[in-house]
Parts: C-alpha cells; structure tokens; sequence
C-alpha cells in the first residue's frame, strides 16, 4: 500500500529510488546477507576516533586510554563518537607458538582486552585493526589471511566491537573471495562486531559489500589537503544509491583538526562526509584538549551529526554542478531535505551559488522553511522557489530546508 498521496511526487519518487537501491539484490544475495552480516550494527553511519591519520604507528595503551577519556570529558562521546579504534601496528611482528596475534609488549603491555575493559567502562567500544592479506599495509605486523577463524575468535575473547580490514600483500586472490571468509568467522563468534571494508574502491566494494560489511571503503586513503578530501567526496558520490541503513560507503576517516587546511575547508570536510552518510571517525589528538577544543564547534554541530545520522539513510548526491559552483542534496526524515551549496573555487571572488527546488526535489511553486545548521539559525521568513548564498572559495552553507506549503 503506497504512502506517497499525502507527499508531493517528487519526493516520493526520490524515496522510491531510495527503497529500490535497498531491494534489488537477489534472493540468494539477501540469503548470503543473513547468513554473512546480520548481525544488527550500522543502522546509522559509525561515529568515533581512529588512530591512524595523526599518530600513523606512534600508538600505545596510555594514548588509547587517554583518548577514550578525552571522548568522554570533551562532550564528543554524549553525541555519538563511541568508537575508540586502534589502527596498524598494535601486534608483534609474529604470532606466537600456537598461531596466535600478539600485542606490541613494549606498547601494549597490558594486552588489548585490558584496553578493551578500560574503553567500555567509559560507555564506549573499541575497535581493532587487520588485513586480508599476509601482512598489515606497515608490515610490522601479520594479517590475518589464512588465519581468519583463529583471529576472529581473539578479537571475540578481547571484546572488540568494530574490526577495520585493510587490503595489503595479499595473494592475489580476488577480495570478493577473501573478505567474506571473514565476516563468516566474525559471525561464528556470537559478538556483534561491526565489519569496516578496507578495500580502497579497487574492486567497487560498494556493489557487493552490504553482503560482507557494515561500510566499505570508495577511495584510496585521505591527506590533510583540500584536494585530497574534495577528490574523495567526488569518488564517493557515485555510489550514492547503493548506501543505506546496516551499510555506508566510506571515503576515509575525517582530517578536521590536523592543521593542513583551513577552518572554511574543514567546514565543507564536515559538511560532505554528514550530508554522505559517511562514517563519521575523528582522527585529530582527541586526548589534547586544546586541539578538541579549537575544532568542537565544526564535530560538535548536533545539527550536522543529526544529518548524518538520519534514520531515513540517504545519501545526498549532487543535483548541480555550474563550474565551481555546486548543489548537493538529499531527502531526510519528516518530508524535509538537505541541501549544501558549495564554492568549490580555489581562488577568486565571492561567487553567489543559488540552490531551485525543482535542483533539490521540492515542487518549484512551494513555500519552505529554511534552517542554516552552521548558523543555527531559522530564516525569518518561509522561502518560495529558490535559495542563494554569496560565499569564498573553498566554503559552503548548509541547509535543511522543509516544505510548509
């Protein structure tokens, strides 16, 4: 029975597209999926912390400890940052004599479940790091191929709640061969443990990852630079259609606050991965809290982070492009959208970006009500057929607009 009589065509035509992305895979992929991930997590996009893009492989057990308590006492964990993720070279260079992985002692000397213990007594959940291959992407550690029930079975006794599996010095073997092996493990093991593919786009994970994983990765790593981040959003965006609620694409972990761009660029780094649905993972020094504090306003905005975590689980698309001037924008719960008008200019003037319903999905004729979520501010009066912002280079504003009549 259709709901879409109360609601203008057009977005019911948009939820519509939106159901059918989510159902068209077959009878049997849906019974890989239950018998592959169904284990219930990734119901909205991941949020927290991971240790790679600030620390790389300076990592220890104090650091984990510390940052964990820096979620919890800056706020961030209250609005959903709960993840507490360790990336590469946590492990000795070898198993031991039963095939085990085994902690860095000079590192982790109290052992990963200690962390682990520590970490969920603040609220929160830990996550590890492996590969499908041979070695991690540092080769300082194992991988877990050929190893996958074994090492499944460790993070399942340490209580690890989310495993990042990277892709390096592999076998050749094909990653649709590899990384169901283990998700399977995974599952066998009873812990509801959310599965993060690390596949960097080779083999376009998004067409086959909602059977293996909770997200996948679209992109090859990130940097710290405007070009990096904006290429990722624009790598990720075509494969819009296929995220949704229990699987997210995933354009790398957020740069905000590391210091290679500017407060305007992280903004826009902000502003895409929320609109995305992408995985919302901070990788500044959580534990400084000068530094947490001098980027709280941009990962901080609630009203962002109610965007990304919007329990209809649409992934904004560009609807516009007119040369450096851009408009994204997607549906979101109560028959409202959300729209962002980008300058993505290097240089030059201010340019005036201008957004019309009919771009966003809104009946051209409707009055609607416009709320700028980086102002936190409501437009004093409804708006009838179009909204424009004059903005620099590298800057956007951000909207959700609802339809009033």
């Amino acid at each position: 029975m259709s709901t879409c009589p109360t609601f203008p065509r057009s977005y019911c035509l948009l939820l519509v597209a939106a159901l059918l992305a989510s159902s068209s895979k077959s009878a049997s992929a849906t019974a890989d999926r239950r018998s592959l991930i169904a284990n219930g997590l990734g119901m909205t996009p991941p949020m927290g912390w991971n240790s790679w893009n600030h620390f790389h492989c300076d990592i220890d057990e104090n650091m984990i400890k510390a940052t964990a308590d820096g979620l919890v006492s800056s706020g961030l964990a209250r609005l959903g940052y709960v993840y507490v993720n360790i990336d590469d070279c946590w492990a000795e260079k070898t198993r031991d004599c039963k095939g085990n992985l085994r902690p860095k002692k000079s590192t982790f000397p109290s052992g990963i479940k200690a962390v682990a213990d520590y970490v969920h007594s603040k609220g929160l959940k830990l996550g590890i790091y492996s590969d499908a291959g041979f070695y991690t992407c540092s080769k300082t550690q194992p991988g877990s191929l050929g190893y996958e029930k074994q090492d499944a079975q460790t993070f399942a006794s340490w209580g690890i709640d989310y495993l990042k599996y990277d892709n390096c010095f592999n076998d050749g073997s094909r990653p649709t061969v590899r990384y169901p092996v283990m998700t399977r493990a995974l599952m066998k093991t009873g812990r509801p443990i959310y599965i993060s593919l690390c596949e960097w786009g080779d083999l376009h994970p998004a067409e086959w990852g909602f059977n293996v994983g909770n997200s996948w990765r679209t992109t090859n790593d990130i940097s710290d630079t405007w070009e990096s981040m904006i290429s990722k959003a624009d790598e990720n965006e075509v494969y819009a259609h296929l995220a949704r609620p229990g699987g997210w694409n995933d354009p790398d972990m957020l740069e905000v606050g590391n210091g290679g761009m500017t407060e305007n660029e992280y903004v826009v780094h902000f502003s895409l991965w929320a609109i995305s649905k992408s995985p919302l993972l901070l990788g500044f020094d959580v534990a400084n809290a000068t530094a947490t504090r001098a980027v709280a306003h941009i990962v901080g905005n609630e009203e962002v982070i109610r965007i990304n975590q919007d329990p209809l689980g649409v992934q904004a698309k560009k609807v516009r492009m007119m040369g450096s001037r851009e408009i994204w924008a997607g549906p979101i719960s109560g028959y409202r959208f959300v729209v962002m008008l980008l300058n993505r200019a290097d240089t030059g003037d201010d340019d005036t970006v201008t957004a019309y319903w009919d771009d966003v999905g809104i009946p051209p004729n409707s009055v609607v009500e416009v709320r700028d979520v980086w102002e936190h501010k409501t437009l004093g009066r409804a708006v009838a057929g179009n909204i424009s912002a004059t903005m620099p280079p590298r800057s956007c504003k951000l909207y959700i607009l609802k339809p009033v009549g």
